[in-house]
């Protein structure tokens, strides 16, 4: 079976989309937390994703790198799965490095940073490359240090996390995301565990990223940066989405009371 793309012509996906989720259903023993979620995001697009503590949006998340599993519905990143492959109409749980070699093409910056604290800001970066994509040493150090300059970070690259700020730490992250050159990167709540003055240095980096035509999907409570960057907003409530649409005609006029309320809520 060949890779990347095989199956957009058999579900009618179109060619560009990059993230595919059709009837989502995830539940924790008797508990539906995402209950037929669909979704499409094109590449090179940013899709927003809002809603309430406990409305399903992180989980969601950790669906589409396969982080949760699905009980239900159909996946697919660039046109594949990435948990499973298809063999006529069945899905088949692929092996747990198979799983990690496809999950390393999808980028995921965690809120709470998830660095490695005993390895310095340079050593984060080369650990996965090195790793798991075999590169060169010397190739993944040449690449991290671009990145570290992308992210406004060159200084630090001999620092250890615990001598960064908030920011700073998750400026690395985002950096250590993409050092493995991923598809599509996923942000969950970026800014939610910085001080209120550090979320402005990790929202600039993200929207250079959106310049640069990177496929995001990013999970936040930030209506401005949804406002400002995104290509697409997604209101999710009690594990369904409730209303998507453009941001910007979103935000000055949600069509579901639903919607209203929350945006009422957190601006």
């Amino acid at each position: 079976m060949t890779r990347s793309g095989n199956h957009h012509d058999r579900f009618g996906i179109a060619p560009t989309t990059m993230v595919h989720a059709k009837g989502i259903r995830k539940s924790y023993g008797h508990l539906e937390v995402l209950k037929g979620v669909d979704m499409t995001v094109p590449a090179g697009t940013v899709a927003c994703i809002i809603g309430p503590s406990g409305s399903g949006k992180s989980t969601f998340l950790r669906c589409i790198n396969h982080l949760e599993e699905i009980n239900g519905g159909l996946m697919l990143v660039d046109g594949d799965f990435v948990g499973y492959r298809l063999e006529g109409n069945r899905l088949y749980e692929l092996t747990p490095s198979t799983i990690c070699k496809r999950r390393a093409e999808i980028g995921m910056v965690f809120q709470q940073f998830n660095l490695f604290p005993h390895m310095t800001v340079l050593e984060n970066l080369i650990e996965a490359p090195v790793r798991v994509k075999l590169e060169p040493v010397d190739q993944a150090t040449f690449n991290a240090i671009e990145l570290l300059k992308r992210v406004g970070l060159a200084d630090k690259r001999d620092a250890y996390p615990r001598q960064l700020s908030g920011g700073q730490q998750q400026r690395v992250a985002i950096a250590r995301a993409l050092a493995m050159n991923p598809k599509v990167l996923l942000f969950d709540e970026p800014t939610s565990a910085l001080d209120p003055e550090l979320v402005g240095e990790v929202l600039e980096v993200m929207k250079g990223l959106a310049r640069e035509g990177i496929t995001m999907v990013v999970v936040t409570h930030e209506i401005g940066f949804a406002r400002e960057v995104g290509d697409q907003l997604i209101f999710m409530d009690g594990g369904v989405v409730v209303e998507a649409g453009d941001p910007r005609e979103m935000i000055a006029n949600p069509q579901s009371p639903r919607t209203r309320e929350f945006l009422a809520r957190v601006r």
